[in-house]
């Protein structure tokens, strides 16, 4: 197996950092829903486009987003575009896991996980754009070794295994379960995040 360049590594690190601390913002503030137009009460969320590899995941990520609009109880969903006053279409325009950190033999033992999306938010009343984004994503970190879990975060404590369990794991059935979680945890961290800049308009 070849080491990957450390620049390459390095790169790929600082920019999912980037991208967690331009994402994490905000989520505090979506109650309110400034950003949405006052006699607006209906949205219509149209089925994500999937530009990745991952068959579905754009379906996965719909009940995640949907979820979180409807926790905040500021606008109603509706299965029909003519009974909205907004419409939300999107793209899931990547998923991609970059190896991070190597055991003594140049084996990964951790990868960065990270999704990125687009977003447009429509009203229908006036046939005008009044949110955007053309990049908004999240990044995890997914153990694929039981050496590398940490079962005291916060991610590992959501899933439904014990340090324990994973102990006992063969490294395939860790990469699969914790790719999972990660995965799990990163759409749902982006949902909160679109909701927000959605409803605040930042």
């Amino acid at each position: 197996m070849h080491r990957r360049p450390t620049s390459y590594v390095l790169r790929a690190v600082l920019a999912g950092w980037a991208m967690l601390a331009i994402t994490a913002c905000g989520y505090h503030f979506a109650a309110s829903g400034s950003n949405l137009p006052s006699g607006a009460e209906t949205i219509y969320v149209a089925r994500f486009t999937n530009r990745t590899r991952s068959t579905g995941i754009n379906d996965v990520f719909m009940r995640y987003l949907k979820d979180e609009i409807a926790l905040h109880h500021r606008l109603r969903l509706v299965d029909s575009p003519s009974d909205a006053d907004l419409q939300l279409n999107g793209e899931i325009l990547a998923i991609t896991p970059i190896p991070s950190s190597f055991n003594s033999v140049l084996e990964p033992t951790i990868y960065n996980q990270s999704i990125t999306v687009s977003a447009q938010l429509k009203d229908l009343r006036t046939n005008k754009l009044i949110w955007s984004t053309s990049s908004m994503g999240n990044l995890q970190h997914d153990p694929v070794v039981a050496q590398a879990v940490v079962p005291t975060l916060p991610t590992f404590v959501q899933g439904n295994l014990r340090g324990s369990d994973v102990a006992k794991m063969q490294d395939m059935q860790v990469a699969t379960t914790q790719g999972a979680l990660g995965q799990d945890t990163m759409m749902q961290n982006v949902a909160k995040n679109l909701y927000a800049s959605m409803a605040e308009g930042f």
